[in-house]
């Protein structure tokens, strides 16, 4: 693991003196925008400063010493020059510790997925504000899904629920989200927070299958046994209800998520 390390670098130029902070941090790539005609706009999900966005000098050139580090779903070793104001960043080095992309790309169900929990991740994240455990969330489900050891749809609805609790959104499968009374219950309702007794039931709640909320309610816990016995109907429901959540805290929709297999 790499040790985060601040430093700082001198700049003289005549008279005049600049000292500039220089900032070692592990990432994810989650997004590149091209800028110019060699230069690329990087956006990262950082250990310790959460969303970074950093300019990549000359990273489009066949000569680029960033080779193809600083491509999506890239694990890296990175080091930022963090300039003042609203400038932005500059990467100054990248060292590759796991790339998953060849991995997904050829995989176009774990590609979509992977590319929706990238998505999801930027959205769920705060420039330059800490995120340790979205982080680290990232991180082991891209390894999962990768390792295609469990299914790409599973993995993706996992991650997403995780995220959004790690978020302070986190669903109810069983007890009522409102009056807390143990469950399960029948209905789903997403601005109550997910389950809802007969009692509090609000309008515009809908009536899942059981065995759908208890899938639910495994991807939340890490209860893979369950989650990979689960039905397909089952799957498709309960992506459907994640996707509808998702969409309720954030706003708007991942417009990956159209692109993922059910």
């Amino acid at each position: 693991m790499t040790t985060s390390v601040t430093r700082a670098l001198t700049v003289r130029a005549g008279a005049y003196t600049w000292t500039m902070p220089l900032h070692r941090d592990e990432g994810v790539v989650l997004r590149t925008r091209n800028l110019g005609e060699a230069d690329r706009i990087i956006t990262f999900l950082t250990r310790d400063r959460g969303r970074v966005r950093a300019v990549a000098k000359g990273v489009r050139r066949t000569s680029s010493k960033f080779g193809s580090r600083l491509e999506p779903f890239t694990f890296v070793d990175v080091q930022i020059f963090e300039k003042q104001g609203r400038d932005l960043h500059l990467v100054t080095q990248a060292e590759t510790l796991a790339a998953y992309g060849g991995t997904l790309v050829a995989d176009y169900p774990a590609y979509t997925a992977g590319q929706a929990m990238l998505e999801a991740a930027e959205r769920l994240s705060e420039d330059d504000v800490p995120a340790v455990q979205q982080y680290l969330l990232l991180v082991g489900a891209l390894r999962t899904l990768a390792s295609g050891e469990h299914s790409a749809g599973l993995v993706l609805d996992a991650f997403l629920l995780r995220s959004l609790a790690v978020a302070g959104y986190a669903p109810s499968f069983e007890d009522c989200a409102r009056c807390g009374d143990p469950g399960p219950h029948r209905f789903f309702n997403l601005p109550a927070g997910g389950a809802v007794c007969s009692d509090c039931k609000p309008s515009g709640s809908v009536a899942p299958a059981r065995e759908t909320l208890a899938l639910l309610g495994a991807l939340l816990a890490g209860d893979w046994g369950a989650a990979d016995a689960s039905a397909d109907k089952c799957r498709r429901e309960g992506s459907g209800l994640v996707a509808a959540y998702l969409q309720w805290h954030l706003e708007r929709g991942l417009r990956s998520l159209r692109l993922v297999e059910r």
